[in-house]
């Protein structure tokens, strides 16, 4: 039997380096990248296609979950935020990449109890406490004389 003090000098002598700054600051530009990017479709729907902002801006995310979903479901989504790192797992497409790759997991099991029951495996921890935050957040701003 191994002894810990032993077994936890193999472990770290086998870790990989991690770099916290450099994650940052890729995921900080990759991020700000998918702004940009975002904010051109807004300019090019409303430019184009004559809508107004909130429109475009709701065209655009509807866009951004395509996108994600499609790239899950083609098995690219995962090296990309190895790539990207939280730049891309953030926004709205880390959403769809949660909910798409939890039902492209159970999808053998049937639309019902494989897909339907397991989309909202980690979406649903997001949505609830989502939904109590900008409850809570309500509150507050109601109790201290915010409009509603």
């Amino acid at each position: 039997m191994m002894k810990n003090t032993k077994y936890n000098l193999i472990a770290d002598s086998h870790k990989s380096e991690e770099t916290k700054i450099k994650n940052a600051i890729i995921a900080f530009f990759t991020g700000g990248l998918i702004g940009l990017i975002g904010e051109g479709m807004i300019e090019l729907f409303c430019l184009n296609f004559s809508m107004s902002r909130t429109d475009a801006g709701t065209l655009m995310i509807v866009v951004y979950i395509f996108i994600a979903s499609l790239s899950t479901a083609l098995g690219f989504f995962d090296k990309l935020v190895s790539i990207c790192r939280c730049g891309l797992l953030i926004p709205i497409t880390g959403f769809a990449h949660s909910m798409t790759s939890s039902s492209l997991d159970y999808k053998k099991e049937g639309p019902i109890y494989g897909i339907g029951s397991n989309m909202f495996k980690l979406a649903g921890s997001v949505i609830i406490y989502g939904v109590l935050a900008a409850w809570f957040f309500g509150l507050i701003r109601y109790l201290l004389g915010g409009s509603l």
